[in-house]
């Protein structure tokens, strides 16, 4: 495998992002769990939008799949082959908003496969709601560095385009 000049400089950006979003989100589970119990119990109100209550999820992404021992493998193994593409994409070359966006997603993805193979579940914790609406699911710092890098990648693809050159023939 061969990289274009500069992956390594690319990767001292994107790598960093994916080692900060993985270290955050599993301090942040570890910290939920041992110095706020009382989340395991149901909800602690942090902010009048947002709770911390603590859930397990045993399948992807909205609970989906049945947390058998398959899934859970099947599940680590699509983390850790997407987490390695995303860290071959940065090498071969990518702006810095995207290989920001690439860390942030192969850090989450990372962090929460770690809860898979650890624990067998991933662990949420994150409720945001407003009044009686309220965000579909409980979450985690992973899946928020995931949703993140994804949204970066939509305005990198929607927004930065190249400047046209109307002054050439």
């Amino acid at each position: 495998m061969k990289f274009e000049p500069g992956a390594g400089r690319r990767l001292s950006i994107g790598l960093p992002i994916a080692a900060l979003s993985t270290v955050l989100d599993q301090l942040s589970k570890y910290l939920i769990l041992t110095e706020l119990p009382e989340a395991r119990e149901g909800r602690v109100q942090i902010l009048p939008f947002l709770d911390f209550v603590v859930t397990w999820n045993h399948g992807v992404s909205f609970s989906m799949g049945t947390g058998t021992v398959y899934d859970r493998l099947i599940f680590a193994v699509l983390a850790i082959v997407v987490s390695a593409v995303l860290v071959f994409w940065m090498a071969k070359g990518a702006k810095p908003l995207v290989l920001v966006a690439l860390g942030l997603v192969a850090g989450g993805a990372v962090g929460n496969c770690i809860d898979r193979v650890r624990l067998g579940a991933v662990e949420d914790f994150i409720y945001a709601h407003a009044g009686s609406l309220a965000f579909p699911a409980v979450f985690n710092v992973a899946d928020s560095a995931i949703c993140v890098g994804a949204a970066c990648m939509v305005f990198d693809s929607l927004f930065d385009r190249p400047l046209s050159h109307k002054n050439t023939p």
